[in-house]
């Protein structure tokens, strides 16, 4: 039977002060704390770069999964790389997942949730021409190239996958499957691949929470997504977030869960030799260690006559 999180462990993990998460004696991924999301961009800007350089001195290209998003790493990337004059001629991109409307199809360009758009703005625009990433190394996922991005994925191996997390711990849009008739289990979860699904209601609803004022139904419906498998066959995977609330529970779970859980996909990370997840303060801090008062044992029939 799979491992299932208790809300007594959830209180205890989620009450942990933040400033002892990176040093915590039962952490079991490393974790490292930054301060805000300037100190996280210069941060996940510099290593990349540097994963690149030292692939590139060997003669080497730099196969990397690569998410929209978080935000903070574009400008810094770009002023980096610019700056240096970084080539990105043996980078190899592998873009990490699409948003679709509710048939399937891609949004609009200039719609806030295509990340093809926002991406060739934001990671490729400002970078010099004779720098750039061939366009024939920019590898977008699409509802009609899923086999297509799996076999050029799985044709050679993955040196970095970088990412975020979502309310529910998914990493690309790898969420927890909450269909009432299509259960998984952490094996079909550990080896998922491309694919094109529907997006969870809870993520639609924190999303619409944190773009639209809650218009959820502005939110994207269905999504295309490398799987799990691509994600961790890296041989680096580094795990970002600076956007606050709605992480830090997933964050402590996954720091801290001793088994990996569907629940949470991002607990399958402890697994991996070389996973490293980093959180900006504001992240990493959980309104749990603010109130030690909160009961959350049970009933107590306190106001009964």
């Amino acid at each position: 039977m799979e491992y299932q999180i208790t809300p007594q462990e959830l209180v205890k993990w989620c009450r942990i002060p933040s400033g002892q998460l990176e040093k915590h004696p039962d952490r079991r991924i490393p974790f490292r704390m930054v301060a805000d999301s300037a100190a996280m961009g210069q941060l996940m800007a510099k290593e990349l770069v540097e994963e690149i350089q030292a692939n590139s001195k060997r003669g080497e290209q730099t196969r990397a999964i690569i998410p929209c998003g978080p935000a903070a790493w574009y400008q810094p990337f770009t002023d980096l790389v610019n700056r240096e004059s970084v080539s990105l001629k043996s980078l190899v991109v592998f873009h990490m997942d699409e948003c679709l409307d509710w048939q399937g199809r891609l949004l609009p360009k200039d719609h806030p949730y295509n990340f093809r758009g926002f991406m060739e703005k934001y990671f490729y625009g400002g970078i010099r021409s004779e720098l750039a990433v061939p366009v024939s190394q920019r590898n977008w996922v699409t509802p009609l190239r899923v086999r297509e991005i799996e076999k050029a994925i799985d044709a050679a191996p993955i040196d970095y996958c970088l990412g975020g997390w979502g309310q529910d711990g998914h990493v690309a849009y790898n969420q927890t499957r909450r269909h009432p008739f299509s259960r998984i289990t952490l094996d079909d979860l550990r080896n998922s691949t491309v694919r094109v699904q529907d997006n969870n209601l809870d993520t639609i609803m924190a999303l619409g929470n944190r773009s639209f004022g809650s218009a959820y139904q502005l939110v994207p419906p269905m999504s295309v997504t490398v799987g799990i498998r691509q994600c961790m066959s890296a041989k680096k995977v580094r795990i970002f977030s600076d956007t606050g609330a709605w992480k830090q529970t997933a964050l402590r779970v996954a720091l801290f869960a001793p088994h990996p859980t569907t629940e949470y996909p991002m607990t399958l990370l402890a697994a991996h030799p070389d996973a490293l997840i980093t959180a900006t303060a504001s992240t990493a801090h959980h309104p749990l260690e603010d109130h030690p008062e909160w009961d959350f044992t049970g009933a107590s029939g306190y106001f009964e006559e």
